[in-house]
């Protein structure tokens, strides 16, 4: 079974505001995320908010430390590998998502944050995020020989009004 974990526990610095709220074609960026996700897994799940799933091993450790959480989760529910997508990233190719699925670990060279990871590295990972003060997501891809996998296409990721707006 595959959990899809919108990654949602940035600060939005850039931003602003809260952009996982940011309206765009009348719903929240996060709403629109859930929506693509749930095409894909068997359960969604937001990581890094108030109401969600927790970073691992605390919060404040950027991108990596959310895939700990999903990647504990999982586990402890019995799922078999996790997607990973950040809550910035409203569309995303279906190609490169079937790509990324068709083998774990896998990650997006583009934006390595989107990624199909096995669920039983959550230790591993949990110990490298304890260790590792850089909490590079390509970094740990690159360690534990994921493939990485190019968007066909210009991704979208929203930092600034400017980028929604563009949307």
């Amino acid at each position: 079974m595959i959990l899809a974990a919108i990654l949602a526990g940035g600060q939005s610095s850039r931003f602003g505001s809260d952009k996982a709220a940011a309206l765009w074609d009348g719903r929240p960026l996060l709403s629109h995320v859930r929506d693509a996700c749930a095409r894909w897994a068997d359960a969604v799940v937001v990581v890094g908010r108030e109401g969600g799933i927790a970073d691992r091993p605390a919060p404040g450790l950027g991108p990596l430390g959310g895939i700990a959480g999903a990647l504990h989760y999982a586990v402890t529910q019995g799922f078999d590998s996790v997607l990973t997508v950040p809550c910035d990233t409203p569309y995303l190719p279906e190609a490169l998502v079937a790509s990324l699925l068709r083998r774990a670990p896998s990650y997006c060279s583009d934006a390595p944050v989107i990624g199909h990871w096995p669920a039983d590295l959550a230790d591993a990972l949990a110990d490298h995020v304890a260790r590792d003060g850089r909490r590079s997501v390509r970094g740990w891809a690159q360690q534990i020989g994921a493939l990485p996998i190019a968007a066909p296409e210009r991704l979208a990721n929203v930092n600034t009004p400017k980028d929604l707006a563009a949307l």
